[in-house]
């Protein structure tokens, strides 16, 4: 019998602060449990503004004061494509998820999801975007990431076990 997979796509506005944060702490932890293989993970921005750009370097550097590598990341747009090819989608904020639904073609609508509700402390909040903002902001943003990306670790790794 085969192993189970899965997939999951990160969204956020322009994917250079939330969406590859996201991607970067999810494979981190996906790793250390030994199941990345077993995982598709990306990130992609709903406009191309920043397409192929590296995230932001405020990002890349509070990401890595925690450990996580998000150097080797580029910024691209969310592709029609996407709603087919990835098991979950997750949107950083209300705006993406309304977004992300108004798009979504048929028989995808099911995949997505906004990325707080996997999480404890913050669910049904959004992910703020820290880009015009002091560096407290790309922190916040790795605390609620760290704790959703656990939560939604557990359910995969319970989800692929099975």
């Amino acid at each position: 019998m085969a192993e189970r997979t899965t997939s999951v796509l990160f969204v956020c506005t322009g994917n250079i602060c939330r969406s590859p944060t996201a991607e970067g702490v999810f494979r981190h932890m996906a790793r250390s449990r030994g199941v990345a293989g077993r995982i598709l993970i990306d990130s992609a921005g709903i406009i191309d503004f920043h397409a192929g750009e590296p995230p932001d370097p405020r990002a890349v550097e509070h990401a890595a004061r925690r450990g996580y590598d998000l150097s080797d990341l580029r910024a691209r747009q969310l592709t029609l494509a996407d709603y087919h090819n990835f098991d979950r989608i997750l949107a950083m904020d209300r705006t993406h998820l309304r977004e992300l639904k108004g798009e979504a073609p048929k028989g995808t609508l099911g995949r997505i999801a906004r990325f707080l509700d996997y999480s404890e402390a913050w669910r049904g909040q959004d992910v703020p975007d820290p880009y015009y903002g002091e560096a407290r902001g790309f922190e916040e943003v790795l605390d609620m990431v760290e704790e959703a990306s656990s939560r939604l670790l557990e359910a995969i790794v319970a989800e692929i076990s099975r």
